[in-house]
């Protein structure tokens, strides 16, 4: 980097007097243009239910999805995203509810399109854990997540998925190769216009335990995700997932988790070009709420790190705060 100009005659503060000087020289903005909405699922009636380990967030029966979409398009949040909690019963070995098109899902994708039509975007998990009796996002044999069997589960999985009118496909599983056959499938029905969002880097973290929560899937889990989720203390493997689903035809890449893999966003955006998402999971989420709750930190911080999300490359943000902040941007 070159630095031109020495003290005094160049002096930084002076773009810094005053707030009209501040915001012309701004490099980065956060508006509801860079947030997508998560919105958990729930079976039954008339419910909005509690999730104790997130605190403001909820889980919606699909009639009551109103509550918080008429929001959601009032605040000017461009999509959201779909997560199921699904039923114990309705769980077994292979994650077959994920393939019926009464499940939560698509109930909900349905409801959304007849009511809203195209003003919001809805984009869909594409993975087995909220359906299986194990906890993992594959099948599981012999003690080992299979890859090319639960790919074709997958394939299936987004394929319903498209046909109900979900929007963005987005694998989160992180199996080898699946990319490629989702894309195949979804032109070879002609839905070609379907745009995929690849979970291309996905770390094995500490952060996703609410979440679990959330979807019903935290007690179930047997062991843990490493053999298929990234280990966190590498970056040049995030480059090599990226650019094998870029070739297998994603429209779009997701970080996962957000504030801990800052320097993945910058690196995945100023290799690749491609829009990058990050998502502000929910661990991250409850430890922030939790420091506001209790007087820790200002409220202001959640501005600042989505912020930080933008300024590290992240086109959009998956952020369970977008309809607490979004009249505030």
């Amino acid at each position: 980097m070159i630095i031109t100009g020495k003290y005094p005659s160049l002096r930084l503060r002076r773009n810094r007097k005053k707030n009209w000087s501040r915001r012309l020289t701004q490099e980065n903005s956060l508006s509801t243009n860079d947030l997508i909405l998560p919105i958990f699922l729930v079976d039954g009636k008339n419910k909005k239910q509690t999730i104790k380990s997130m605190p403001g967030v909820y889980r919606y029966s699909v009639d009551n999805l109103s509550l918080i979409i008429d929001r959601a398009i009032k605040n000017n949040i461009p999509m959201v995203a779909l997560f199921p909690y699904t039923k114990p019963k309705l769980k077994d070995l292979y994650g077959s509810e994920s393939l019926n098109e009464n499940n939560l899902v698509c109930r909900a994708i349905r409801f959304i399109k007849k009511k809203y039509k195209d003003k919001i975007g809805i984009m869909c998990d594409v993975a087995l854990d909220p359906y299986t009796s194990h906890g993992h996002d594959g099948l599981l044999k012999n003690g080992k997540i299979i890859n090319d069997e639960t790919v074709e589960i997958l394939v299936k999985q987004s394929l319903l998925q498209a046909q109900m009118g979900c929007d963005v496909i987005a694998p989160s599983d992180m199996m080898d190769g699946r990319i490629g056959k989702i894309r195949k499938s979804l032109d070879k029905n002609n839905f070609q216009d379907v745009q995929l969002l690849s979970y291309a880097v996905k770390y094995a973290s500490n952060f996703y335990g609410p979440f679990r929560d959330a979807v019903g899937s935290k007690n179930l889990l047997r062991g843990d995700k490493k053999t298929y989720q990234m280990d966190y203390s590498n970056s040049l493997e995030a480059i090599r997932e990226v650019s094998l689903d870029i070739k297998e035809g994603a429209d779009m890449v997701m970080v996962k988790p957000g504030l801990a893999y800052l320097d993945i966003i910058k690196s995945v955006k100023e290799n690749f070009k491609i829009p990058v998402f990050a998502y502000q999971v929910s661990g991250e989420y409850s430890t922030i709420v939790n420091g506001i709750d209790k007087g820790i930190v200002d409220e202001k911080i959640i501005i600042e790190i989505l912020t930080s999300f933008k300024r590290a490359g992240a086109n959009a943000i998956v952020t369970y705060f977008a309809d607490r902040i979004a009249n505030k941007l």
